[in-house]
């Protein structure tokens, strides 16, 4: 085995690879991978947005790509990290300036609980049983559903929660006991 053969400098830090194609490659993925995030793991997202679990997870994929060998060139994985950050800082700046965009990429909350009553058709269209609602309801410090003022699904995944205002006990007078 040959640790120390030639280096092969010419393949380390030549394209091979069209930029064109590289940029084309890195757009068709990232827009594939958000749409098909955004659609369909909203409540799965937890604490990190989906576009920061994108751009991790294809960068982490085109870095390993630029340093295994196969795009065979370091510049190729480059411009394919490169590529992907530029969709993702494009998309928050397109978001802040275009409400159009916003709703794409930040979409609204979901109404789960409006006064003590769950709505069944939300809970259906993000998959959330009423145990898993009652399970995020109860962390919050709820007990019961009628607690509930309003409780929505936020973009991120997460369960926000308004409650009724708890009225102070009312004081019993000593002699009626």
């Amino acid at each position: 085995m040959n640790w120390f053969g030639p280096l092969h400098w010419e393949r380390l830090f030549a394209l091979d690879t069209p930029v064109a194609e590289i940029f084309l490659r890195g757009t068709i993925m990232y827009l594939a991978l958000f749409l098909l995030l955004r659609l369909l793991l909203k409540r799965q997202a937890g604490t990190v947005s989906i576009t920061d679990l994108l751009v991790l997870v294809l960068i982490a994929d085109a870095a390993q790509n630029g340093m295994a060998g196969d795009y065979h060139s370091i510049p190729d994985g480059i411009l394919l990290v490169a590529t992907i950050i530029l969709w993702n800082v494009l998309l928050e700046i397109l978001s802040f300036r275009f409400a159009f965009i916003r709703k794409i990429t930040h979409p609204p909350p979901l109404l789960l609980v409006e006064h003590g009553k769950i709505n069944r058709a939300h809970l259906r269209r993000e998959l959330i049983t009423q145990a898993e609602l009652m399970s995020q309801l109860r962390e919050q410090g709820v007990n019961y559903i009628g607690e509930v003022k309003k409780a929505y699904m936020e973009g991120d995944g997460n369960i926000s929660v308004l409650c009724y205002e708890k009225r102070p006990a009312k004081k019993r007078n000593k002699k009626t006991l």
